[in-house]
């Protein structure tokens, strides 16, 4: 390129400067490590880990405690049955939920009506709706989840 071309990109039209272009710099070539699919993934492992000092476990296997308790106190919930407004459709509402449960733990319980009971539905302000005059399976399903159910029996 021309030196007045050079000064013009650069921004610089009263004084003209050299322009410095570098040399190439040769890049290093990436160290590669070696893997074979068919090796035991940790069959190195046995010697290193018998330096450490690190007693055996107990019981590997077997599994872990769970607890069956609900980590919410689920608390008392009431049914009731509507069909107004619906073109005489029938809908199944649960309420009065505790009001310590956030709103997450009822959208986890009506997905769980709903699969229950093969239907549709909807959570409302804090209540659900489930299609259908299914009131068994919904009380059966809520008593599964910890809830006292009252309501429509």
């Amino acid at each position: 390129m021309p030196k007045e071309r050079l000064t013009r990109l650069n921004g610089t039209a009263s004084k003209p400067r050299e322009v410095v272009i570098p040399f190439p710099v040769k890049k290093k070539p990436k160290e590669r490590i070696e893997t074979n699919a068919s090796a035991q993934p940790l069959a190195g492992l046995a010697p290193a880990l018998e330096n450490l000092n690190v007693p055996a476990a107990e019981n590997v296997n077997s599994p872990r405690p769970t607890s069956t308790e609900p980590v919410w106190k689920m608390g008392r919930v009431l049914l009731r049955r509507e069909t107004a407004h619906r073109g005489g459709k029938t809908v199944v509402v649960v309420y009065d939920f505790a009001t310590h449960l956030p709103a997450s733990i009822i959208e986890k319980v009506a997905k769980k009506l709903r699969a229950a009971c093969s239907t549709g539905g909807t959570v409302k302000d804090r209540t659900i709706e489930v299609q259908g005059d299914q009131v068994a399976k919904v009380r059966a399903a809520l008593e599964a989840e910890g809830f006292i159910v009252g309501g429509v029996k």
